[in-house]
């Protein structure tokens, strides 16, 4: 099955903002072929349509975390604070881009959503199903417990020296 756009694409355009999974009114634009103005435009003329929990603005400290996040600054000359949908809002905008382009596209957003939330399912599902083996089994596999708790936490970041090694040794002491 050919999509317009693919599932993977989609998932690089969503963030998480004020805890909720949203994309940007900018990146939604993209993906369904029409300028962001154009976008809004719709959006505005149906404000009913998109209550707080489906459409919200960036605040200017929100916007600044964004954008210090990308290295290269594609935003152009905004003259105010991005959009952000969330996944209802995004549905709500398929009744207000009537174009065959952004039915297909709302489609696809949909199913990269779906996707997202069972990802985050399977992945409470594994640590729970841990859990009760964990319970199950005695101490003798604590070790293969921990290990595997262990590569399901994010990496975390070294701590950089400060310095060289000489790679000599001084009272039992590497320099």
């Amino acid at each position: 099955m050919s999509t317009l756009v693919p599932v993977e694409v989609i998932e690089k355009h969503i963030l998480v903002l004020r805890n909720q999974k949203v994309i940007l009114d900018k990146d939604l634009s993209q993906l369904y072929g029409v300028p962001t103005k154009v976008l809004i435009q719709a959006v505005k003329r149906s404000l009913k349509r998109f209550p707080p929990d489906f459409m919200f603005q960036l605040n200017g400290d929100e916007f600044e975390i964004l954008r210090s996040q990308i290295v290269t600054s594609s935003w152009g000359g905004r003259r105010y604070f991005p959009y952000a949908f969330t996944e209802q809002g995004i549905a709500m905008l398929s009744s207000v881009l009537n174009s065959e382009r952004a039915i297909a596209v709302n489609i696809e957003i949909m199913r990269a959503f779906v996707r997202l939330r069972e990802m985050v399912a399977s992945h409470k599902e594994l640590a729970k199903k841990l859990q009760e083996l964990e319970k199950k089994y005695d101490a003798q596999f604590k070790v293969v417990f921990d290990a595997i708790h262990a590569l399901l936490e994010p990496p975390k970041k070294p701590k950089r020296r400060i310095g060289f090694e000489t790679g000599e040794i001084r009272d039992n002491q590497k320099i």
